[in-house]
């Protein structure tokens, strides 16, 4: 099974007007994600399930996904909001059968579970894969038992490289 962790594209500044989870991408926010979103299409990438993070500027990241045709649909899932818990994501992986799964989320939370399925919970550095806004992350997981610790990380990558010439 692969599993590709997709941060949420660029998304408006904080501000008294606008709680965190209210914050939209901006429009320079949406058409990066949508040539990014594009090119991974181009590459031949889809998802048999999509989770995203009920906060808005992921969902509208999964929205962008969903619209180039790479995910049928999604489903929210709060477990990928800030701090949000990975084993509550593992208690749902264990009941999937699925080839390949996309989960749209937040930095530094994709990247600490990125580490975590790699290297296991033992892992506690935190913060060494780094996830830029509308970069992905592709991990292959072995489909029985528990994926903490057990991953082979196959893809990370910006925006910048996926669209570069």
């Amino acid at each position: 099974m692969q599993i590709y962790l997709i941060r949420h594209g660029i998304a408006a500044d904080r501000n008294a007007q606008t709680t965190d989870a209210e914050r939209p991408l901006t429009e320079g926010g949406r058409k990066k994600t949508k040539r990014v979103a594009q090119r991974l299409a181009e590459m031949g990438l889809r998802f048999d399930a999509m989770l995203t993070s009920p906060l808005v500027r992921a969902q509208q990241t999964a929205v962008i996904l969903q619209e180039t045709g790479l995910a049928a649909g999604f489903e929210l899932f709060t477990p990928l909001a800030p701090g949000g818990d990975i084993h509550l994501w593992v208690n749902w992986y264990q009941l999937q059968t699925y080839q390949a799964i996309a989960l749209v989320g937040h930095q530094p939370d994709l990247g600490q579970w990125a580490e975590q399925l790699v290297w296991g919970e033992q892992y506690n550095h935190g913060d060494r894969l780094i996830l830029k806004k509308a970069g992905i992350i592709g991990i292959k997981l072995n489909p029985n038992g528990n994926p903490l610790g057990n991953g082979e990380l196959f893809l990370l990558t910006s925006p910048k490289w996926l669209l570069s010439p």
